[in-house]
């Protein structure tokens, strides 16, 4: 199966070289572009194809060699090129295997990142704030740009909603699996008796969706505006710069009013609006290839508790892959890059049984 795969790709990429050979095709830019993007997408893996077929020839010439050579200097030789060749076969298959994953379209997109608080009362809003603190550290050590869209705080510091856009290389890519229930144990700064809390906070995760991935039919929008609320002083809270924008087939409701523009708060409404529709047709046609969508690998459910934060015990659990880092500090100061290799290599794992 998986030579009858390799083989179809490097045909494809073969059939490619002659394509752009054509004068016709070479003269018209548009289908030039097309076909170039596609063989240099499959160039990669070509070449891995080579190497593979090199290996496959090496031992089977080895083989030969150790059935008919009469030298025994010779046959020595063939049984140590026969030894390293084989040594090299599965690993030579294994990254094979991952070439073969369909890549995700989103995986360069910029993200929506919406934390919200949940259960545990105000001690669930400063957890909400800790999180948002630590994904913007990350951020900014990869040098990502976090513009704040909407935000409404607690009274003690904490955050009820934060929604966020995240632009930088391969921020879906890194941050795709981070959606679902968060939750932590530690003792409140409230709590005198030193008694352990849980509480929890949702974290979402959506492409960035432009207007060519998603048309909206205006008729279908529904946009109040209102005088936003909360600090900001006389020039906020008494014009109607706020923005409420209702899609009333899905009845998804998004409101900003960050800016004292109007016009700043509707453009940022709805590249939210447009992204978590955008997100909720990809959820929809997931859910038209299982039967079963909590079956499959990187639904990002977010009724789903994948994390938790054990502050007593400087513990961060990652529920689905059952990972344990004693390193919660470091965690909070946004250094996620071991969290995220290892959900990324067990995610895709999980994707290479389908293969």
């Amino acid at each position: 199966m998986l030579l009858d795969k390799l083989k179809e790709i490097e045909n494809r990429y073969n059939e490619l070289n002659k394509i752009l050979e054509d004068p016709e095709i070479f003269s018209d830019y548009t289908k030039s572009q097309k076909y170039s993007k596609e063989q240099a997408d499959l160039q990669e893996i070509v070449y891995k194809i080579r190497e593979y077929k090199n290996i496959i020839s090496g031992i089977s010439e080895a083989e030969e060699m150790l059935k008919t050579e009469k030298d025994e200097g010779m046959k020595e030789l063939a049984e140590l090129e026969l030894e390293e060749l084989k040594e090299k076969m599965p690993g030579i298959e294994e990254e094979l295997k991952f070439m073969l994953i369909p890549k995700d379209p989103r995986d360069s997109k910029n993200i929506i990142l919406e934390i919200r608080a949940g259960t545990g009362g105000d001690e669930a809003g400063l957890f909400a704030a800790d999180l948002f603190r630590m994904y913007t550290k990350y951020a900014e050590n990869k040098r990502w740009k976090v513009e704040i869209m909407d935000m409404h705080s607690t009274g003690v510091g904490g955050l009820k909603e934060v929604v966020a856009s995240i632009q930088g290389k391969g921020a879906y890519s890194k941050l795709k699996y981070e959606s679902g229930t968060h939750r932590v144990q530690r003792v409140p700064t409230t709590e005198t008796s030193g008694r352990i809390h849980t509480s929890a906070a949702t974290v979402a995760v959506l492409p960035e969706a432009e207007e060519v991935d998603l048309k909206i039919d205006p008729k279908d929008l529904r946009i109040d505006t209102y005088c936003s609320s909360g600090p900001g002083g006389q020039g906020v809270n008494t014009t109607y710069s706020a923005v409420r924008i209702v899609h009333e087939p899905t009845g998804l409701i998004v409101q900003c009013q960050d800016s004292r523009s109007q016009i700043k708060n509707r453009a940022t409404a709805m590249k939210v609006m447009r992204s978590r529709l955008y997100d909720l047709e990809l959820e929809n046609q997931e859910k038209e290839r299982s039967d079963d969508r909590k079956s499959q690998v990187g639904s990002g459910d977010r009724s789903e508790r994948i994390r938790t934060y054990n502050f007593p015990q400087n513990r961060v659990t990652d529920h689905r892959v059952g990972l344990t880092l004693h390193k919660l500090s470091l965690i909070l100061e946004g250094e996620l890059d071991e969290l995220i290799e290892n959900m990324t290599i067990y995610f895709q794992t999980e994707k290479l049984k389908g293969i």
